[in-house]
């Protein structure tokens, strides 16, 4: 069973301390047609980079080095290219050796510029790789951003069974037993897809996103008490699988206690946070004979209705506020006899 988390671990979560040259150029090669142009020795390549913000170290070349953050992965566009073309051959080797003077991770070229033989020169020398691109800046700024980003986001573990449904990403929770794997089992019965089972990553993908996936070694397979492991690729196919979904609702599953005072008209409903991510939370109450994964059904098309605006519970209530004002002024007018 897995530990609950804790109030820390549900904020904060964990996340890589550093990627490595190596596995930066290897999972981007193709998409960014990254190209070893200097500095390919082992010790280079294994470089650590530690922060997933990138730099143009256009002012570092200028002579600026104060405020240098030259532990970021630096990018070299048209404008820091030109402005080395330009200087002579002294100004040019003295500024390639004071930015290179630092423990740069690495030097990625975009554009499909060239670097300058001083630069390739002091990169063999000092071990610090240079990558080219024939991508634009932008292109490659923002491509290696999202990359670098998700590649550092914080991520946590959950208890719990992970399904799309109806396009809605549902996180079954609850005490262990309780029929988190049956349920989500019925779902993917009746056509909807299955994520994650037992254990749950979460990765904080963006502001406000959170993303589920199933770790490797148990990706969609299912352990239901009394009939063992499923494989539910194998059993249902890719209809009823699917790699990763956006995390939009909690559905806590608690068993049916008489004096506890259930939701019955949902004006509001509770929320709990992960990774600093508020998400709406549902206590579902559960008893023999009880159709959950049709009140999953239900909660999953009632939450498409809410991102449309539609609100079933504050129309109702609207609908009384109406009632109880046609009523005042119908009792005032039956009782003015001037």
């Amino acid at each position: 069973m897995t530990t609950p988390l804790t109030d820390k671990e549900k904020q904060t979560g964990q996340s890589l301390d550093h990627i490595e040259v190596k596995e930066l150029f290897d999972d981007n090669h193709e998409r960014l047609e990254l190209t070893i142009l200097a500095g390919a020795q082992q010790s280079g390549m294994n470089r650590r980079i530690e922060q997933k913000e990138l730099h143009r170290p256009g002012l570092a070349l200028a002579g600026f080095l104060e405020l240098f953050t030259y532990h970021r992965v630096q990018i070299l566009g048209n404008t820091e290219t030109q402005y080395l073309k330009g200087l002579g051959v002294s100004g040019r080797t003295s500024a390639i050796s004071k930015l290179m003077g630092f423990d740069i991770p690495c030097i990625i070229i975009a554009n499909g510029n060239e670097p300058a033989e001083e630069m390739i020169a002091e990169a063999n020398e000092r071990h610090i790789p240079v990558l080219g691109s024939p991508r634009t800046t932008t292109d490659l700024i923002h491509l290696l951003s999202d990359y670098l980003d998700d590649r550092f986001a914080p991520w946590i573990t959950v208890h719990g069974s992970l399904v799309d449904v109806y396009g809605t990403g549902m996180l079954f929770s609850g005490r262990s037993g309780i029929g988190k794997s049956e349920i989500a089992l019925d779902l993917v019965e009746r056509g909807h897809r299955l994520v994650a089972d037992d254990i749950i990553r979460l990765d904080k993908k963006a502001e406000g996103v959170l993303m589920g996936s199933a770790p490797d070694m148990i990706r969609h397979i299912m352990e239901v008490r009394g009939v063992g492991l499923i494989d539910v690729r194998r059993m249902f196919g890719v209809r009823g699988i699917r790699m990763q979904k956006r995390v939009e609702v909690e559905v806590r599953l608690e068993e049916w206690d008489d004096t506890i005072e259930w939701e019955r008209i949902g004006l509001d409903y509770e929320s709990t946070t992960l990774l600093g991510v508020p998400i709406p939370m549902l206590r579902l109450p559960i008893f023999p004979g009880k159709n959950i994964s049709m009140v999953a059904e239900v909660i999953a098309l009632q939450i498409h209705l809410r991102v449309y605006g539609v609100n079933p519970a504050e129309e109702l209530n609207k609908r009384m506020l109406e009632e109880v004002d046609k009523q005042r002024l119908k009792n005032y007018l039956i009782r003015d006899f001037e």
